[in-house]
């Protein structure tokens, strides 16, 4: 499945990576009480259980073999009081997991989130919305996993096993020393397995990551996949990713369930020699029946840890993986970002110099070379011309979503790159040819750019974007819901919602992108309408796919290969008869051909 250009999926080494952890645990710092807490009412846990065992050696020796009516119910009420104590410290311990890995994984998507923010537009360019969204969601969900209940179950594992042996020492000590020698030889065939299943986990991390983009752009895209009937061809390329994420979930899980026979296996030799050294021990005064009871018991006590460590351990290392590529993201450097001294100039009158600037994407392919421009504040600069020739670049550069590879940009004769990003981009409106509502009302849209704003502004808003009307013939007027992506609305509507937003905000400078190409004629003159409103006394950049619409355009530049070839008004370039006389005549024939169904127009649909 093919990724976007310019992104490529990380590679990661298959060795357990110790500074990733320490990195999540470095994201637990601010919790520390809550995990000292945790670890203590773990370690209380973990000694009752040791110490249930040692009752029953008491149970055993003491009250039934020594028929001793009164220590039996001694240790019954021993029993019963450390029942109630252990029911406790599990409650505490389960509840303080909980707490911390909700607090743990709101912090990190806290984080991810602020730095998506803050990352530039050429990130968002190269990077598919799928792997983004995976590592906010389920990435992020399994580094909580692992700094809680990972963490609680290692810390449960390792404490029972300490204090299995403490106990085991104290009964016997050359009986603990049979036991002691099985603990590395279950522990090393963890480590044998753990770097296999690692390595498997994080290829089914990086093929979940295709298949959450290919879910994505289908359901984005759904029009197009049924208007191409594209169903089959996606289902094939679909397949082929959930088939090799099949099988690397699949080697995983056969190397994780490998494991728990060979600790079983290992385990029986453990507790065959206990029972046949014992025995001896036993025959000749060594150790009590309790006692080999006892030891049994610990040593099950014991491989139930150690199996569960497996697990442990396939968790443990999905989630190292997912660290490793949420840590990516946290680490991913915005490539536009404020300079040492950056400030805030205030008020902008609007004038706008590109001075020799030149821009390229890729390295050897420059889009823009050496372009000059000067606009005053107020004029109003059309941008025409075939696709790909650097006319959305412009109004990218102006609002230094990217910057110049060379040569400088001012605003009010600032280099902008001495400003702050945000005194850039708070003065600059932008009308997409494609407007983004968000999901909420039509007065919560409009109010985007300026929360502050009240309800009598945000109607004045729409009025002077001539939204008012239509808003109003709805059931909850500026209450009625847009639906996600503003899909509730027709294209139109949306349009005049984003001017309306646009006006409300009150920028210096107006960017409008092709804002008329997706909306039919009579559509179209009421959102001219509410541009013009939008325009008047700003600098506005429009770039047009009608030419019809930008006849009373100040300047109208005729943008080739990254170069103006053309600049003038409509009608002085209409008289030099070049490349704007060319584009506009073939358009007017087009839309007059396709009006009264004759020439060429009517040929071809023939």
């Amino acid at each position: 499945m093919a990724q976007p250009y310019g992104f490529e999926e990380e590679e990661f080494t298959t060795k357990f990576n110790g500074r990733v952890v320490l990195r999540i645990m470095r994201h637990v710092t601010p919790y520390w009480h809550w995990m000292l807490g945790f670890i203590v009412m773990i370690a209380l846990t973990s000694v009752g259980d040791s110490y249930f065992t040692y009752l029953g050696k008491l149970f055993i020796d003491e009250g039934i073999v020594a028929r001793n009516t009164a220590r039996l119910t001694q240790l019954l009420m021993i029993y019963g009081g450390l029942s109630i104590f252990q029911a406790l410290t599990v409650f505490s311990f389960v509840y303080l997991a909980g707490v911390l890995g909700e607090r743990v994984q709101y912090d990190m998507r806290k984080l991810l989130f602020n730095h998506l923010q803050e990352l530039s537009f050429s990130y968002f360019d190269k990077t598919p919305v799928g792997w983004i969204m995976s590592r906010v969601t389920s990435d992020s969900g399994r580094i909580a996993d692992l700094v809680t209940w990972g963490f609680l179950d290692v810390t449960w594992a390792t404490l029972n096993i300490i204090t299995s042996l403490t106990f085991m020492a104290f009964i016997n000590w050359r009986l603990m020393l049979i036991v002691a020698g099985v603990v590395p030889l279950m522990l090393a065939a963890s480590l044998y397995f753990r770097q296999r299943i690692l390595k498997q986990y994080r290829e089914v991390r990086k093929l979940n990551s295709m298949i959450t983009g290919a879910y994505n752009e289908n359901i984005a895209g759904v029009r197009v996949v049924k208007a191409l009937v594209r169903e089959q061809k996606n289902l094939e390329e679909f397949s082929g990713t959930s088939r090799e994420m099949y099988h690397a979930a699949y080697r995983a899980a056969w190397l994780s369930a490998l494991f728990l026979p060979v600790v079983q296996i290992i385990g029986a030799f453990g507790i065959g020699a206990v029972v046949w050294y014992g025995g001896l021990q036993a025959q000749v005064a060594g150790i009590t029946v309790g006692g080999i009871q006892a030891f049994l018991s610990y040593l099950s006590f014991i491989i139930w840890p150690i199996q569960d460590l497996a697990r442990v351990y396939a968790e443990m290392q999905r989630s190292v993986a997912s660290a490793e590529r949420v840590f990516s993201l946290i680490d991913a450097q915005p490539e536009v970002v404020d300079r040492e001294g950056a400030f805030d100039p205030g008020a902008l009158r609007g004038e706008v110099s590109f001075e020799d600037v030149t821009f390229r994407y890729k390295e050897g392919q420059n889009v823009l070379t050496d372009f000059n421009l000067h606009v005053e504040p107020g004029e109003h600069i059309a941008i025409v011309g075939p696709t790909g020739g650097g006319k959305t670049t412009i109004v990218n550069l102006l609002c230094r979503f990217y910057e110049p590879t060379s040569g400088v940009i001012r605003l009010d004769g600032h280099d902008y790159t001495t400003l702050t990003q945000h005194a850039i981009q708070s003065r600059i409106g932008v009308v997409l040819q494609t407007p983004h509502l968000f999901s909420g009302t039509i007065r919560e849209n409009i109010r985007y750019g300026r929360l502050d704003a009240t309800d009598e502004e945000v109607e004045q808003a729409a009025k002077i974007a001539h939204a008012h009307d239509f808003i109003m013939e709805m059931g909850k007027g500026y209450d009625e819901e847009v639906g996600e992506g503003g899909n509730l609305l027709s294209v139109g509507q949306k349009q005049l919602v984003s001017i309306a937003r646009a006006v409300l905000a009150n920028p210096a400078i107006l960017i409008l992108d092709e804002a008329t190409s997706s909306v039919d004629t009579l559509t179209e003159a009421r959102v001219q309408r509410g541009m013009e409103a939008l325009m008047a006394g700003r600098t506005s950049f429009v770039i047009a796919h009608r030419l019809s619409t930008i006849k009373r355009a100040d300047r109208i530049l005729v943008i080739k290969a990254g170069r103006i070839v053309e600049v003038g008004t409509h009608s002085e370039l209409i008289r030099a008869r070049g490349h704007y006389y060319d584009l506009y005549t073939r358009q007017f024939r087009r839309e007059r051909e396709q009006v009264y169904g004759v020439g060429e127009f009517a040929a071809t649909a023939a």
